[in-house]
């Protein structure tokens, strides 16, 4: 009978999550040496190759994909034993503040990973814009917000630095029409910048439409009836970074900060904050070669 050891299917499943050795390494507080050989013991157990390490980065063989979910369940399991029995569990609810513009693709997996961390602790999503976030973080009604700002103000932690770019439909060609089809919400925070950098380079423009929801301006956007301006890595599948090759005016790029995150507020919140630091840097750090498993040092 063999036995599956649950810290080498929880390494598995962090390399699998943050895409590589040396970020999973991190999260875990292994080095990549000790990450590395437990893949390697954990293959030769089941007897197959659960990562194809053929290409640029790290992907999972059809046997991984597979093993993966099995994986997630023995870690979550393992970890819902410790705390029931140990008495460790944790009640109540986080309410978390995310900017609509970068809920995707980060937040879900956020959420997924700290409900097994704590499965009896609700996570409230406020999904708003940054100013409306900032005043509701002020007044104590939100435990922890993200923010998209163009510095690193005071108080605030520093998560990445992101573009700003422009955003059509695949294939797209409104952003070639004069007057230029700008479309946005009007409360978007990046309005004022993208319409200042058209104005600055002398590109008439007009408004494709009047609206507050971010929906709308998908859409719109979709059909090819306007041009937005988004975070780089955070358009939706349904719309494309427009190669203008310096035909419109470059945006610029936003911090992305947290607020919120003191050790003081307690383990629950410590514990999402973590998660959101690692998921953004695992989200926005630069695709690690393969790594040669098996090789100590």
């Amino acid at each position: 009978m063999r036995n599956l050891d649950v810290t080498t299917l929880r390494s598995f499943v962090a390399v699998a999550d943050m895409g590589g050795v040396t970020k999973a390494a991190g999260f875990l507080h292994l080095t990549q040496s000790a990450v590395s050989m437990q893949l390697k013991r954990l293959e030769e157990l089941i007897g197959v190759a659960l990562l194809d390490r053929t290409g640029r980065g790290i992907a999972l063989t059809p046997a991984g994909e597979q093993m993966l979910g099995y994986a997630r369940r023995m870690v979550t399991l393992n970890d819902e034993i410790m705390r029931r029995l140990s008495h460790d569990e944790f009640e109540g609810s986080v309410t978390l503040g995310v900017p609509h513009d970068i809920v995707y693709p980060t937040i879900p997996r956020v959420m997924q990973q700290f409900a097994a961390a704590f499965p009896r602790v609700k996570v409230n999503l406020c999904s708003s814009y940054t100013l409306e976030l900032k005043q509701l973080f002020d007044k104590g009604e939100i435990d922890l917000i993200l923010t998209t700002e163009t510095n690193t103000p005071d108080g605030a932690e520093g998560l990445c630095t992101l573009p700003l770019v422009w955003i059509g439909a695949p294939g797209g060609a409104s952003w070639r029409r004069r007057p230029f089809p700008f479309a946005s919400a009007r409360q978007c925070l990046f309005r004022q910048r993208a319409i200042a950098a058209l104005d600055r380079v002398g590109i008439e423009w007009d408004s494709a439409l009047e609206t507050e929801s971010d929906r709308t301006v998908e859409a719109t956007i979709a059909a090819d009836l306007g041009v937005g301006e988004m975070l780089l890595g955070t358009e939706p599948r349904h719309l494309e970074v427009i190669e203008h090759g310096g035909a419109l005016p470059e945006l610029g790029e936003q911090h992305i900060n947290m607020y919120g995150a003191e050790q003081a507020k307690g383990d629950v919140i410590a514990h999402l904050a973590e998660l959101i630091r690692k998921s953004f840097l695992s989200m926005h750090a630069p695709v690690e070669s393969p790594p040669r498993l098996g090789v100590v040092g």
